[in-house]
C-alpha cells in the first residue's frame, strides 16, 4: 500500500466515523461506561497532559466560524475533528482531519474554495505523572501530510511539536501551559499558550486563555480566547468558544462536542 492510498484509506475512515458519531449519539446518550471523566484538547488552544486510557477511542469534533483582514477573509472550518486512541496507558495515536470553506472578497471580485486541509498524523506521549503530585507533563507531535488541494495545502510535510504541561491549584482550578515549535511550508515558529480553567460547578468549566506564536518574520502574534464546557456525562462533553486577535485582525466563534468511547475494540 502506498503513501496516498494510506492517507486516503485514514482520511475516509474519519469521515466515516464522524457520520456515524452525528447518527448515534442521541442513541447513547443515556447510557454511559463508569469510567475517568473525560478530559480533551479543545476547545481551547492548550494540549492537555493527559492521554486516553489504553484501549479508549476519544473523539473531539466542532465547527469554527472565523473572519480576519476587517472581515475581507471569512471561514467555516468543520467538522473539524481530532481522533484520539489509547495504544498503551501513557501514549495515544491522534489523526486530525477537518473540511474549510474560505471566501476572500477582493476590490470588485472575491475568490471561493472549500475542501479538506492537510491530513495531521501524531502521538501524544505523557512524560510525568505521579500520585500527590500537582504537576503532570506530555510530549506531543503531529506530522502533517501535503494531503489537500491548492489553496489549503502547505505543499509540504510539516510538524507540530508542543511540551504540554498542566498544575493543579485546587480541587476546582487548574492551570495549563504549552510551548511548541512549529515548521510548516518550511516556515519555523515558536508558539506559546496559556488556559486558566475554572470550575463553576460539577458539570460546567470555564477558561481563559492567551496564545500565540513568534515567526521568521519577527513578528509576535498575540491571541485570547475564552470558553464554557457542559459535562453532560463522564464521557460526554459539549462546548462553545469565543477568540480574538490582540495585535491582529482575526475573530472566530466555535461549538463542539467531545466523546469517550472506554472499551473500543477490546474484549469486556
Amino acid at each position: 500500500m502506498n503513501l496516498k492510498i494510506l492517507i486516503k484509506f485514514v482520511q475516509n475512515l474519519i469521515m466515516i466515523t464522524t457520520k456515524k458519531i452525528v447518527t448515534l449519539v442521541t442513541l447513547f446518550i443515556s447510557t454511559w461506561f463508569n469510567a475517568q471523566e473525560i478530559v480533551t484538547d479543545r476547545p481551547d488552544q492548550t494540549e492537555s497532559s493527559i492521554t486516553v486510557e489504553k484501549g479508549a477511542l476519544q473523539i473531539e469534533s466542532g465547527v469554527n466560524f472565523e473572519n480576519s483582514n476587517n472581515h475581507a477573509i471569512k471561514s467555516i472550518v468543520g467538522p473539524s475533528t481530532l481522533v484520539r486512541y489509547g495504544i498503551s496507558n501513557g501514549i495515544e495515536l491522534r489523526f486530525v482531519s477537518q473540511y474549510e470553506s474560505t471566501k476572500i472578497e477582493l476590490i470588485g471580485s472575491s475568490v471561493d474554495y472549500s475542501g479538506f486541509n492537510d491530513l495531521e498524523i501524531g502521538t501524544k506521549v505523557q512524560l510525568f505523572k505521579k500520585e500527590n503530585k500537582n504537576i503532570e507533563i506530555a510530549f506531543l507531535s503531529h506530522l502533517i501530510l501535503p494531503t489537500a488541494k491548492t489553496n489549503l495545502t502547505t505543499s509540504n510535510f510539516g510538524v507540530i511539536n508542543k511540551l504540554a504541561i498542566s498544575h493543579v491549584i485546587s480541587n476546582k482550578i487548574g492551570l495549563g501551559y504549552n510551548i511548541g515549535y512549529d515548521l510548516i511550508e518550511k516556515q519555523s515558529a515558536l508558539t506559546y499558550s496559556l488556559a486558566f480553567g475554572i470550575a463553576l460547578s460539577e458539570t460546567i468549566g470555564f477558561y481563559i486563555e492567551p496564545y500565540g506564536s513568534w515567526g521568521e518574520s519577527n513578528i509576535f502574534e498575540n491571541n485570547f480566547d475564552i470558553g464554557f464546557t457542559y459535562l453532560l456525562n463522564n464521557n460526554f462533553q459539549l462546548d462553545v468558544s469565543y477568540g480574538k486577535g490582540l495585535n491582529n485582525d482575526m475573530e472566530y466563534v466555535s461549538a463542539g462536542f467531545s466523546w469517550k468511547i472506554p472499551k473500543f475494540l477490546t474484549k469486556k
